[in-house]
């Protein structure tokens, strides 16, 4: 913010942002550039990630460029309507990430393999049936064939092929789980014929 007083600082982003109701995208970039700063902190003291802080600080700045019309000075100052809205999208993105976790989990309990049995990709290592697994795999899309085979041929983690990606964390789960699911089923078949 500049150092013009509070006062002032209150009317310049009032301003900008009635600016930016009309389309004005200079003022909204301006806003953006004297705001910022204390809406990702914001947003990262709530979903302790920096890079789910900046998907959040994304969000929350598309929503002011959108809602820009609806705020109304009578409610509270213009940060402080920019921050309720980050706010709350940053506890809306903590309860997605903890739901996307508990039915991870569910699904891994529900769907483990009795101890002792060895998963899809072992039985076809362990009988270096290696053509049949190619087989499988290249009827899995890009994007899960890649992420498996640097999950599990290549040992990476699925923080760190989220992070060799640029895919958020909970997106390379579900398409790591998704493919073993069509690579279990495919692999299943191919053993039944």
């Amino acid at each position: 913010m500049t150092s013009t007083g509070a006062g002032n600082d209150t009317e310049l982003l009032r301003t900008l942002l009635a600016d930016s109701a009309r389309g004005d995208r200079g003022s909204f970039a301006r806003l953006y550039d004297l705001t910022s700063a204390r809406i990702y902190g914001l947003a990262l003291r709530v979903v302790r990630d920096r890079n789910y802080a900046e998907e959040v600080v994304q969000e929350a700045y598309l929503v002011f460029w959108q809602k820009a019309a609806d705020y109304h000075p009578a409610k509270g100052t213009v940060i402080s309507w920019m921050m309720t809205i980050a706010h709350r999208r940053a506890v809306d993105r903590v309860r997605t990430e903890e739901l996307q976790h508990r039915k991870i989990a569910e699904y891994g309990a529900t769907n483990q393999a009795p101890a002792g049995t060895p998963a899809p990709l072992e039985i076809v290592v362990d009988r270096e049936e290696n053509d049949e697994l190619r087989t499988c795999l290249n009827r899995l899309t890009d994007l899960q064939r890649d992420s498996i085979e640097m999950s599990y041929f290549s040992g990476m983690s699925y923080p760190e092929v989220a992070e060799q990606t640029s895919t958020p964390l909970p997106t390379i789960k579900s398409r790591i789980r998704d493919g073993l699911r069509k690579l279990r089923h495919c692999l299943r078949s191919q053993n039944d014929a």
